[in-house]
């Protein structure tokens, strides 16, 4: 029997080339994908795409879905209440690991490690200090489509957004932009794929700016704001 397992689904390309590993191997039973959204916008947090577009990837990889509603802007103790909620649903189905990913934030690998000890179970992550650049030319190499649905200003200009990832997107990327993303430079939506019964269609919206106060670190510093863009995706 294989060990039952939950995949963490952020509907991007780090997401979709982390389960085509998984499904390779074949060490696991993966049961469910689970994916965070924002209770206000009905979209996938951070990557900011539709809901209806998740359900026509969850449907296209045959996996069934749950979607992990948050409040806006959260605090730490709601979410753990949430998150906690969640995951007894999910280990009441027998899955013991959960898998993410992740490639190199340490920081945020130890969170979820943390959080998972807590109830006893696995993290898992197939992408672990995988070489970038490496992985996003074998994600192409393998057949995957994905276009950036939201880019981090501080790092990228509004052009990025919209952009199907390619040859040419990777070399237009400045030096100090990981080639993954990683830092949360960019996010996208993966709609085709050696994981994916067939591509998921969509339209390419409106492309609309963000921004989000900073938080302070020092009671003396000054108010700042950080800027995103979002390239809206509108289900066919």
């Amino acid at each position: 029997m294989k060990p039952k397992a939950l995949f963490n689904w952020s509907s991007g390309k780090d997401s979709a080339l982390a389960l085509y590993k998984i499904l390779q191997e074949d060490q696991y039973e993966i049961r469910t994908l689970l994916t965070s959204i924002n209770q206000e916008f009905q979209r996938i947090s951070m990557h900011g795409v539709p809901i209806s577009l998740l359900e026509k990837q969850a449907e296209s990889l045959g996996i069934s879905l749950i979607k992990m509603e948050l409040p806006k802007e959260p605090s730490m103790e709601e979410y753990q209440q949430i998150m906690s909620t969640t995951m007894a649903k999910i280990q009441a189905q027998g899955v013991t690991h959960s898998i993410f990913g992740d490639i190199f934030l340490e920081d945020l690998r130890k969170f979820r490690e943390d959080q998972l000890n807590a109830v006893g179970m696995k993290a898992i992550f197939p992408l672990w200090k995988k070489d970038t650049s490496d992985l996003i030319h074998e994600f192409l190499d393998l057949g995957f489509k994905t276009i950036v649905t939201c880019v981090n200003g501080s790092y990228l200009d509004q052009s990025f957004a919209g952009r199907i990832i390619d040859e040419k997107f990777i070399d237009d990327l400045p030096e100090n932009v990981d080639p993954c993303g990683e830092n949360g430079e960019f996010h996208t939506f993966t709609f085709d794929g050696p994981v994916f019964r067939k591509p998921i269609r969509f339209e390419i919206g409106e492309t609309v700016k963000k921004t989000y106060p900073k938080p302070k670190t020092t009671p003396e510093e000054e108010d700042g704001e950080y800027t995103f863009w979002f390239c809206d995706l509108l289900a066919k």
